[in-house]
């Protein structure tokens, strides 16, 4: 900061003061401008200096500014930091101060918070000088040194006390107590005044305008203290406020203290205010204090007539202390029958504007009195309620909880009693009501209690909802997870300590077969509906000591207890599976039929909840690997076999990181030239060495999710074989098996676009493998990512044809390219005349709809030769070639491509 800058700025402060001195002359109400702005401009002020201390502080220890005092033992970026920590505690003081203060008028009768910020800017400010000026070496002195300031001190307090606080004393009449609590500020400034200004005399010439100007600023800062202890005692603000000013001035000049003496060479020592004067300053200024002391209290003493002088120096103070003490102890007195007497006026006048009810009560429940608030509240009149006790309008299931109040009486404590009843209000209801009851005490009266109600019926009732939304399902209105999980709990811990049997406890977990591809097609509003449907269904079917719960998407739970038989819980569960599939749900303009796979546990006597709920999760897959509409009941094996199933995901993801999984192609033919036109991609899995077929993981892997990224794997493995293939010229195409997890993972279409672009493939040389029941999805989200990949060109095939319930009507409207015939009708072809004829008449309708026909599992030549009869397109098996890897394809395709079959 430059000269100009410096010179600008202290202008500027000065102003600022100024304007401020200004302001305690210009009325404002009852008060000055100043007075009413109180300690927020100060606070502000002291707030800045801290930030510019503090930053001051950084920039010293940076640049080293004050190398020059290091050599003489100063530390100036310490002293800059504790110095602007003192500034923002008294910043936060008079932050406090404001705010307490525009709360209650009361501060001056205690130590506030703030106080306590203020006073504990002393310390930081006394480590902060001590750090320009620092303390004396040795023990004895620095013992010496805080002695001396000691006396200095009391010297000029008592001299203070004389001239300033004596005279308020004996007009104030308030006790001592207050003056103390008013002489906290003035006290503390007058001992750390005296404690540092001895130091400022043997400071180091380099750091002596810093130790002046801090020592100046706390000066200022005192005397504010001072003009403030005065307007706390005396009341009126002294000048107008003259207090806030000062104490602004105080803190701009802490604040400007590191740029008033930056880069400024220090004063040259002087022969009189060099170090060596320190050993006798604190002598000199203690001697000093007490002679003006003395000379100030003799001329006290010596106003009074025929009084020896010594005796007034001794004992006057004493005695007028004693008075003072005697005319407080009066006045407390005179408060305390004042406050009695105006206690029941405050009492009365709260409980006419409080909403609560207020009730003085005798101690066998008589009402003596009564807030007005009453009638509103509870509808009663005032006479209706002083006529009979009040424990007539308590509910007696709540009447136990009174009996506490009684000990009210007995301990006479002062802690009170908090009750949660029920009170009939005047039209009959029952409304819910927390009290306060403690003990009411007059002089010369019997013990009685006062009691604040307060009406919390809507709050109960908001409580009762929260609780219903927390346990209850918002779709179907049951029970939901939380509920059966605390409930099960329940249940067994209640079995665990009963003495009596209590018959059998199951789980039933239900699965909606399908509902996802009613939440595809129709949308999530009207699955909802059939969920709210079947739910009512359900509910019908269940005897008493059954809770039926949403467990969770399409899932259902019921809880079971007190069954005798074993077997009333299977049958049961077997009604809720026929009511579920016994007539369609409606769904829009359509109906569905839906089956429920459901898994049965029941609890051992070991058993807790969470293993019960387990169970019957793990019976419940169990039956859905079997098929649709099953019932399985839990079995120990059944455990070992999920957690075999979660094992082997776990190690699906470790062999796809790994690259343990590899391709094998199958050729596909021409049945009627003999010509492979195109391969089929199947994965493989290496695992440690053994060769494990899809059959072995690809559930796992549609269960855990992995079929995603290993089915973009090998989608991207393939295309890029068979793309460097038809660079040789090889005309072949190529198939490739999707999961319905992923045609429905996001981006799945651009996901085939982009390997298709890296790889190089024609779109049309793909045909992608769907099961004939995503066809059943006839409006959902499956069909039309299908039909999105229909027009990037990808050739489309219906895998396993004639397993589902997909009609030719269904790939008409997806307009399929080509259908492979299950091998189950391969297998029986010219064996089961029924078969032969479903096949011919599956070949026959497919090239009537322009669709490719491709037999899967030829394996017996008769076979080959009756698809050829029946003009079959294409077809693969073991009979026309086995799996293999690229090598061998590359064999077959590039040396016999037209391979005699």
């Amino acid at each position: 900061m430059g000269t100009r800058t410096r010179r600008l700025s202290v202008i500027g402060l000065v102003v600022l003061f100024l304007v401020y001195v200004v302001a305690t002359r210009i009325p404002m109400g009852t008060d000055t401008v100043a007075t009413f702005l109180g300690e927020w401009p100060s606070s502000l002020v002291a707030g800045i200096a801290g930030a510019s201390l503090l930053y001051a502080s950084r920039r010293w220890a940076t640049t080293g500014a004050d190398r020059e005092a290091h050599v003489d033992g100063a530390d100036g970026p310490a002293a800059l930091r504790n110095l602007g920590f003192a500034a923002l505690a008294w910043c936060a003081g008079g932050v406090t101060h404001g705010i307490t203060g525009a709360l209650s008028s009361n501060s001056v009768l205690s130590l506030t918070l703030g106080d306590l910020f203020a006073l504990a800017a002393l310390p930081l400010f006394v480590v902060g000088f001590t750090r320009f000026a620092p303390w004396p070496g040795g023990v004895r002195t620095a013992l010496r040194h805080i002695t001396d300031s000691y006396v200095c001190a009391a010297a000029v307090f008592s001299v203070v006390w004389l001239l300033v606080f004596s005279p308020l004393y004996g007009e104030l009449g308030e006790g001592s107590g207050v003056l103390g609590f008013a002489l906290v500020y003035p006290v503390a400034d007058i001992a750390v005044l005296c404690l540092l200004v001895p130091l400022v005399f043997m400071s180091p010439h380099s750091t002596r305008r810093a130790v002046l100007l801090a020592i100046a600023a706390l000066i200022v800062i005192a005397t504010s203290d001072m003009i403030g202890a005065i307007t706390r005692l005396s009341g009126p603000s002294v000048a107008g406020g003259i207090e806030h000013p000062v104490r602004f001035l105080g803190f701009a000049l802490l604040g400007a203290l590191p740029w008033l003496v930056e880069h400024r060479p220090g004063a040259e020592p002087r022969r009189i205010t060099g170090r060596g004067l320190y050993r006798f300053a604190p002598e000199l200024a203690a001697i000093g204090a007490v002679a003006i002391a003395a000379v100030v209290l003799t001329v006290g003493g010596l106003r009074l007539t025929g009084v020896a002088p010594v005796l007034p120096v001794a004992a006057g103070t004493a005695v007028v202390v004693l008075l003072v003490r005697i005319l407080g102890m009066l006045e407390e007195n005179a408060t305390l029958t004042r406050m009695v007497r105006n206690r029941e006026g405050h009492f009365h006048e709260l409980a006419r504007n409080s909403g609560d009810v207020i009730l003085v009560l005798d101690r066998d429940g008589g009402v003596s009195y009564v807030s007005p608030g009453t009638a509103e509240a509870f509808g009663y009149r005032l006479e209706d309620v002083l006529a009979a006790p009040v424990t007539t309008l308590i509910h007696p299931e709540d009447m136990e909880r009174t009996e506490t109040v009684t000990a009210l009486f007995d301990e006479r404590g002062s802690q009170g009693v908090h009750l949660r009843l029920r009170v009939r209000a005047a039209d009959g209801t029952w409304r819910h009501t927390e009290s306060t009851v403690s003990l009411y005490e007059q002089p010369g009266e019997p013990d009685r209690l006062l009691v604040t109600t307060r009406d919390i019926s809507a709050q109960v009732a908001l409580q009762d909802e929260v609780e219903h939304l927390t346990f209850h399902d918002g779709v179907t209105g049951l029970p939901n997870r939380s509920y059966l999980e605390e409930r099960a709990s329940d249940v067994l811990a209640h079995r665990a300590i009963s003495d009596e049997p209590i018959g059998d406890i199951a789980v039933l977990f239900l699965d909606l077969d399908g509902f996802t591809a009613v939440n595809d097609s129709a949308g999530h509003v009207r699955g909802d509906h059939l969920l709210a449907q079947a739910a009512r269904r359900m509910r019908g079917e269940l005897e008493p000591g059954a809770t039926l719960t949403r467990w969770g998407g399409d899932e259902f739970a019921v809880l079971i207890e007190g069954v005798p038989r074993a077997q009333r819980v299977v049958d049961l569960a077997e009604r809720l599976g026929r009511v579920i599939a016994s007539e369609p749900f409606q769904v829009a303009d359509r109906e569905l039929v839906l089956t429920a796979s459901i898994g049965v546990a029941f609890a051992e006597p070991d058993t807790d909840s969470g293993d019960l709920l387990r169970n019957a999760d793990v019976a419940l897959t169990r039956a859905k690997e079997r098929g649709a509409g099953n019932v399985e009941v839990y079995a120990a094996h059944m455990h070992d076999t999920v957690v075999s199933r979660l094992e082997l995901q776990i190690r699906l993801r470790r062999a796809l990181a790994e690259g343990e999984f590899f391709l094998e192609y199958q050729p596909i033919v021409d049945l009627g030239t003999s010509r492979v036109t195109s391969v089929e991609a199947l994965v493989r899995w290496d695992r440690d060495g053994e060769v494990v077929g899809p059959d072995g993981f690809l559930g796992a892997a549609e269960e855990s999710g992995l079929i995603v990224p290993l089915g973009e794997w090998i989608l991207r493995e393939a295309c890029e074989k068979v793309a460097v293939w038809r660079v040789s010229d090889w005309d072949i195409g190529l198939s490739v098996n999707l999961s319905i997890k992923q045609v429905l993972s996001p981006r799945f279409v651009e996901t085939v676009e982009a390997v298709l672009a890296d790889s190089g493939l024609s779109a049309e040389v793909l045909t992608l493998e769907v099961d004939e029941d995503v066809l059943l999805d006839g409006g959902g989200e499956a069909v039309q990512r299908l039909a999105e990949l229909r027009d990037l060109g990808v050739q489309l095939a219906v895998d396993d044809y004639g397993m589902g319930y997909a009609s030719l009507a269904h790939l008409r409207r997806l307009s399929v390219d080509a259908i492979k015939i299950d091998p189950s009708f391969i297998a029986d072809l010219g064996r089961d005349d029924t078969v032969t004829l479903l096949t011919h008449t599956i070949i026959q309708l497919g090239r009537d709809l322009g669709v490719q026909v491709v037999a899967e599992g030829i394996e017996r030549p008769e076979q080959l030769e009756q698809l050829r009869a029946m003009g079959c397109d294409r077809g693969q098996g073991f009979l026309v070639a086995r799996p293999m890897a690229a090598p061998g394809v590359e064999s077959l395709v590039g040396g016999e491509a037209g391979a005699n079959l």
